[in-house]
């Protein structure tokens, strides 16, 4: 059977991120994509020109009808909005029974605020705990820990104060540093680095959500958290060397890019 993977995020109409990039990383990985959509953003490759969330009942309705009947293997979060939504979605998840990727979404590539300052303290307090695995990067990192982080050597500091929040493992993404594309994995036991050459490309809109998306992926054929997220850092590696230009602004990351590279 293929497994189901749910994607509990807002809509990016340019297609880069949001919910249209994690349908299309999982289509690309082997697995069925679901959705729950949180927000409608209107949005291009010059930023984000309007969000607009949908209200608390919305999401637990959409969340209930496919995983009461379809059934998931592993869920995935993104833009939240509020504090509201992000403790609901917290409550969805922490009962079922399924492997969570949480991406503590912040702002846009275009730095566009996707999440009300208000909901930090509900991220920390209700999103993190249920967290099999939690993405921040480094602004995110900042935003929810205070911890700033301007040198690879200081990945493991950040990594121990998302931890303390409760996630059972953390990803944190070096993107942001220079030299190569560095990042940490650690339960808070074991460390996993993580590294990758950095393409010269500005296309790299989705990055995050691809990333996240691509480990819920793994998790959901039933490989261990170092196992998926390792795979997910080589399949988005190869979706930011094909990322392309779109519009006037920065382009998406190639979520096909191994269909393209197999033609």
């Amino acid at each position: 059977m293929i497994p189901n993977v749910l994607t509990v995020a807002g809509s990016d109409s340019g297609g880069g991120a949001g919910i249209q990039a994690d349908l299309k990383t999982m289509l690309a990985l082997g697995v069925h994509g679901m959705s729950v959509i949180t927000a409608v953003t209107a949005q291009n490759s010059l930023g984000v020109q309007g969000a607009w969330e949908l209200p608390v009942e919305a999401v637990r309705a959409q969340y209930r009808s496919v995983v009461d009947d379809i059934g998931v293997q592993a869920i995935k979060t993104g833009m939240l909005a509020s504090a509201e939504l992000v403790e609901a979605v917290a409550e969805l998840i922490g009962g079922t029974d399924a492997p969570a990727v949480i991406d503590p979404v912040g702002v846009s590539k275009h730095g566009d605020s996707l999440l009300a300052s208000s909901a930090l303290a509900s991220v920390r307090t209700k999103l993190l705990p249920v967290a099999t695995v939690a993405t921040p990067n480094l602004d995110e990192v900042a935003q929810l820990t205070g911890v700033r982080v301007t040198s690879e050597e200081q990945l493991p500091e950040a990594a121990a104060a998302v931890l303390a929040h409760g996630p059972r493992w953390v990803l944190i993404k070096g993107g942001h540093l220079t030299g190569d594309a560095v990042d940490l994995l650690t339960d808070g036991s074991t460390e996993h680095w993580l590294r990758a050459p950095r393409y010269d490309n500005r296309h790299t809109h989705g990055t995050g959500c691809t990333l996240a998306s691509a480990i819920a992926s793994g998790l959901a054929k039933g490989l261990s958290v170092p196992a998926a997220v390792t795979a997910a850092k080589e399949y988005v590696t190869g979706a930011i060397k094909a990322g392309f230009a779109l519009g006037g602004g920065i382009g998406p990351v190639d979520h096909g890019w191994r269909f393209r590279a197999g033609s």
